[in-house]
């Protein structure tokens, strides 16, 4: 053992001389540095197990600590001494916890079940977390160790994993942002989750996640509202084109969306979109879109690469929107999208049948409100 990095003499009568807790903590760190591939063979394996298993019971926690942080991700560490320093104190557990492949599912599930929140949090951050133990801190563990699994990218969760988390913690704010902010969602959760988080929440919900049009084209409705409260029509609009590039940038600006915009009279949404798809400025969206000789929405539509349908649902939408304003009333804007959406749906009626206008029928079919059911 005289060539590895492990005790030599040097080391033994430093021991002797000093036997303090510094002292031995070098000394295991020592040793567990040196227990890695073929670094140590036969009697000399043998000998340093030997030596971790006295060490990992040393009263000093700096020397079991610096055992666990040289062993941590050890595949040949055996599994009695990870699971002795896995249940050790917190500062010792919590590197076998998060990164040791010794440790098996079965240990995991039962230290958390065990109920100590540091330790659930430790295993929460493990790289690939399985669905199984996904669950089990999902339904078991306490609300940090559950916002930290949400927010471990890496962590396999399935849906059932994320509803219970919602059942148990559905005031924590902190599961909910470590959610959304998740690169991937399944789409019921994410519904689900749009009648409890804050409003930037939702925001983030409907740029980066995948909603049903129904709800994405609500929360973008929303969106839009509230940035009237308070605020100049001019001012309103500078936040249009913010809000639909975010929607662009993540593939989130679909011809649905940005039809329902134009059929509820959100004529700035509308322009701004098409802008965005076409490449071009607002004002040149602006200019063909209101061309007298007709044909700049048509060249508009086909450079974005739209549908014909698209086209005519858009031209048809134009033309009523110019015959119709605001009366100037508390819920006029509400007012507006329903006589909007019943003249479009009417102009269609019996000859055209697309997911756009079904959509406005089922606008039409919740009321003078317009508000989807966010049920679970």
């Amino acid at each position: 053992m005289a060539e590895l990095n492990t005790l030599s003499s040097a080391d033994v009568r430093r021991l002797l001389q000093d036997p303090s807790g510094t002292t031995r903590a070098d000394m295991a760190g020592k040793i567990a540095r040196s227990f890695s591939g073929d670094a140590l063979k036969g009697a000399e394996r043998i000998l340093a197990e030997q030596i971790f298993r006295l060490m990992m019971r040393d009263a000093e926690v700096m020397v079991r600590k610096a055992l666990a942080d040289n062993l941590k991700d050890n595949p040949d560490l055996p599994h009695d001494v990870a699971l002795v320093l896995a249940a050790d104190v917190d500062d010792v557990a919590a590197p076998l916890l998060e990164f040791s492949s010794v440790l098996t599912e079965g240990d995991l599930v039962e230290i958390v079940r065990s109920g100590a929140a540091e330790k659930q949090v430790s295993i929460a951050r493990r790289d690939g977390v399985s669905e199984g133990l996904a669950r089990v801190i999902a339904a078991e563990a306490n609300a940090a160790a559950v916002a930290t699994l949400m927010a471990n990218d890496r962590a396999r969760v399935p849906q059932d994993a994320f509803v219970a988390a919602l059942e148990r913690f559905g005031d924590d704010e902190s599961i909910h942002g470590a959610m959304v902010r998740r690169s991937k969602l399944p789409v019921d959760v994410a519904e689900r989750l749009v009648e409890l988080v804050s409003v930037t929440l939702r925001d983030h919900l409907v740029t980066h996640h995948e909603l049903s049009p129904d709800i994405a084209t609500d929360l973008i409705f929303q969106a839009r509202e509230r940035a009237t409260v308070d605020l100049s029509l001019a001012a309103n609009r500078q936040s249009v084109p913010a809000l639909v590039q975010r929607l662009h940038q993540n593939g989130r600006l679909t011809p649905t969306i940005i039809l329902r915009a134009l059929c509820t009279g959100d004529l700035d949404f509308f322009e701004c979109a098409m802008a965005a798809l076409a490449g071009i400025p607002v004002i040149n969206v602006f200019r063909l879109i209101h061309d007298n000789g007709g044909q700049g929405l048509s060249r508009l539509v086909d450079h974005c690469g739209l549908s014909a349908e698209f086209l005519e649902i858009a031209r048809t939408a134009l033309d009523i929107s110019r015959e119709m304003q605001y009366d100037g009333r508390p819920g006029d804007r509400e007012r507006f999208a329903e006589r909007m959406i019943e003249r479009v749906v009417t102009w269609f009626e019996g000859g055209f049948e697309t997911e756009n206008i079904d959509y406005l029928i089922g606008k039409l079919s919740r009321g003078p409100a317009g508000q989807v059911s966010l049920a679970n």
